[in-house]
């Protein structure tokens, strides 16, 4: 058995190894989209072996749902008001993040059906999520209209480049829209306990 050492390094270099590769096809797939992006491309903008991108990930279809996958937001909780700010929270985050993982997802799933339907489940679980901790009786709709709110912004930021918001702070944008959050999750009326 090789010293502990050596079996870390090789785990270290495996690690970067998957996260380069990940990290290319973030890019080509934002860029080229996933039915002109090849293993190939990718191997070669990792600076890695086709068949690397295989071992690790297994199929370009795999490594498509790892590279859009969507990071999962924070459990919503509590009075309404701090659901809102929550979602204000979670926009914010995707906001400053790197968005090659979000452009990728975007222009994926308006041409392939895999994606979309990734996509789908993906805002569907998070709609139900929060519309049970909003717990109002039109929560569904309520939280449906912030999630498209939001995809909107990401959309029209993202992969539109639309002039203004692409190159607008991440804190101005959640500022500007922290009213619309707040009269969307409870109606603009004050918060008070659940179902009143």
């Amino acid at each position: 058995m090789p010293p502990r050492s050596h079996r870390t390094s090789r785990d270290a270099q495996r690690e970067r190894t998957q996260a380069r590769i990940l990290a290319a096809a973030r890019r080509l797939f934002a860029s080229a989209g996933y039915d002109r992006t090849t293993v190939r491309a990718i191997a070669r903008e990792a600076g890695s072996d086709p068949g690397l991108v295989i071992r690790y990930f297994g199929s370009k279809e795999q490594l498509f749902a790892r590279a859009a996958e969507l990071p999962p937001d924070d459990r919503l909780e509590g009075e309404p008001a701090r659901i809102a700010e929550q979602m204000l929270a979670s926009l914010q985050a995707k906001l400053t993040s790197d968005a090659a993982g979000s452009v990728a997802v975007l222009r994926s799933m308006l041409t392939h059906p895999d994606a979309e339907r990734e996509v789908r489940q993906a805002l569907a679980d998070q709609q139900r999520a929060g519309a049970a901790a909003l717990g109002s009786p039109d929560a569904a709709l309520r939280i449906g209209l912030v999630g498209v709110l939001v995809l909107g912004v990401v959309l029209g930021r993202d992969l539109l480049e639309l002039d203004g918001l692409r190159d607008a702070p991440p804190e101005q944008v959640v500022a500007l829209l922290r009213p619309a959050i707040h009269a969307l999750t409870y109606g603009g009326a004050e918060p008070g306990p659940r179902g009143s």
